[in-house]
């Protein structure tokens, strides 16, 4: 019998699972279950979830092929295909950012190459589009699945289980009149009519947001000059949108760099894991170190403006945003894209913006080794930093973004660390009021963009494996960090699923069959720099490997036995 496999999810993780799956000599059967029509695609791409205007943050330089570049798949598109997607052939690019849905487009065609590859592989593969896995129980001799279809419940027997479920979003988006928890469906955004718009997240999440409602109340056109501008609607005079966050800052445009990433020069891997191997208490401290020697290696003339000799991991990020937390948040975006558009056509790097970028994930690796001290302080000083450098947004978010400031349709308002929220569920009729230092901000509609929380086990969505109890917590649950007081605040979950190198969740249950969580709601605590695509490729990649060494191992004990 050939060995049993099942993929949970087709998005980027589950499809590039099944990349490295089918590289097998070994004859695999494998089943792909996708809750949604269309397999391929993935909730972050998906038409039903996603509104033209929303943009990916990955150009195809930076994006782990499939079979393909995705140029090189647009460059093999119709005119008509490409003019749906508002794609000017001339102007396909890899440094170029398309939109979430092309990307979809691109991943479903990719897949059904891989299912034509595996196929003259030897590989048994089926694809089960609308079924949806409703539980999961680990057994002695395999894994149960029960699997929710068009024609009814059916269990079914794996040897090996992949979770790749990848974001987990609320079926339900309105929660209260007005009152939005996600802004995905983006279609569920676009009922939002005249009137005032709050959105809570000033990242990609809640730009993505704001170009769905401001889509839905009017246009973007390039004048006669080449700028972009906004032409509200008509009848949308009371729409205003109001982007909020505890900085008050917006992300900065996307800047040039070199593509792999070059060697840190002082901050390596190897400098990093030696000072894990020292087992020292002061690790975060000692890390920090390297970094700060790394940034002064790379931009000297950096270093000194912002005083980094003197600085820690508390007051690093102070420094880092001092700038910008001090300028208008419109003004500091038309000059960052004015350097980030003249960076790129000189093909200049910024050397400080490229060291933090090249050393966010050899800083990670400490992640597991810290202590529940450092931990906090790592998630609360020091994450953001990397965050903010590698989240950076596509050059024409930022044009929309001022557009929309110059048509007077939209404004940012700095939280910081105290404010209030209340919702119908204190008395409102619809939307919600903030309140920031004494004054009331009110919305008739309001969107959390905050983004997606780390989940831990016991929010798994199949009770029987949540049931027996044999999927551990990380014990960095424990380091929850309270990141905003108020009466609603935001709690940053570190704590997710307890996994090996391999992603194989530490059971409690003796079985002969593997589950493997590959699901990025549940590895944030672990991964806290999942950056989508690239984080898909090396968790499928990892989770495909150790299968593929468990069938090779035990192919080659029955050859040994045969041959015995």
């Amino acid at each position: 019998m050939l060995p049993r496999i099942a993929i949970i999810g087709t998005g980027p993780t589950g499809l590039y699972t099944f990349k490295q799956l089918i590289t097998s000599t070994v004859p695999l059967s494998i089943t792909l279950f996708e809750a949604e029509n269309e397999p391929g695609k993935g909730t972050p791409y998906h038409p039903d979830m996603n509104d033209p205007a929303m943009l990916s943050n990955i150009p195809s330089i930076e994006l782990p092929a499939f079979n393909e570049t995705l140029v090189a798949w647009l460059h093999r598109q119709d005119d008509d295909t490409l003019a749906r997607h508002g794609i000017r052939r001339e102007a396909i690019d890899e440094r170029e950012f398309y939109p979430r849905l092309v990307l979809g487009d691109y991943m479903q065609a990719q897949f059904e190459r891989m299912l034509t590859l595996a196929a003259e592989r030897g590989h048994d593969v089926s694809v089960l589009a609308q079924h949806k896995v409703l539980d999961i129980e680990v057994q002695t001799d395999g894994i149960r699945l029960q699997v929710g279809g068009p024609d009814g419940n059916e269990d079914t027997m794996f040897d090996h289980v992949v979770m790749a479920t990848g974001h987990n979003w609320p079926e339900t988006t309105e929660v209260r009149p007005g009152y939005f928890v996600s802004p995905w469906p983006a279609a569920v955004l676009r009922s939002i009519r005249n009137q005032s718009v709050g959105i809570l997240g000033t990242s990609l999440s809640g730009l993505d947001a704001l170009m769905t409602v401001a889509t839905a109340h009017g246009m973007f056109y390039a004048d006669a000059a080449g700028d972009l501008q906004y032409q509200p609607a008509t009848d949308t005079e009371e729409f205003r949108a109001t982007l909020m966050s505890r900085k008050g800052i917006l992300p900065e445009a996307d800047f040039y760099c070199p593509l792999p990433y070059v060697t840190p020069r002082v901050c390596t891997q190897e400098a990093v894991d030696a000072l894990i191997a020292t087992g020292r208490h002061d690790l975060l401290d000692d890390v920090f170190n390297l970094f700060r020697q790394e940034i002064l290696a790379a931009d000297p003339d950096y270093a000194a403006r912002i005083g980094l000799s003197h600085l820690t991991v508390e007051s690093f990020p102070g420094a880092y945003y001092a700038d910008r937390r001090d300028s208008d948040p419109f003004v500091w975006a038309a000059q960052n894209l004015a350097e980030a558009e003249e960076n790129r056509h000189k093909h200049y790097t910024v050397p400080w913006r490229y060291a933090i970028l090249i050393t966010h994930e050899i800083v990670a690796r400490v992640i597991p080794h810290l202590d529940t001290t450092d931990l906090k302080r790592f998630h609360r000083h020091f994450k953001s930093i990397f965050i903010d450098d590698y989240a950076t947004v596509p050059l024409t978010t930022i044009r929309r973004v001022l557009a929309l400031a110059r048509a007077g349709k939209l404004s940012i308002l700095k939280l910081g660390e105290d404010y209030e929220i209340r919702t119908a569920e204190d008395g409102l009729d619809r939307g919600a009021e903030i309140t920031v230092a004494g004054t009331v901000h009110a919305f008739s509609a309001f969107i959390d963009a905050t983004g997606q929380e780390t989940l831990s086990a016991t929010d798994l969505p199949f009770p029987t494996l949540v049931a027996q109890g044999s999927v551990k917590a990380s014990a960095t649950h424990e380091a929850d960090t309270l990141l905003l007081s108020n009466r609603n605040p935001h709690i940053v979950r570190t704590g997710g699923i307890d996994v090996d190198e391999h992603y194989r969740p530490r059971l409690d249950l003796k079985s002969n069959a593997r589950l493997y969580c590959a699901a990025i709601a549940f590895l944030l605590h672990k991964e806290p720099f999942v950056q989508g695509i690239t984080s898909a490729r090396d968790i499928g990649e990892t989770v495909a490997q150790a299968i593929l060494n468990d069938i090779n191992s035990v192919f080659a004990e029955r050859l040994f036995q045969v041959s015995a």
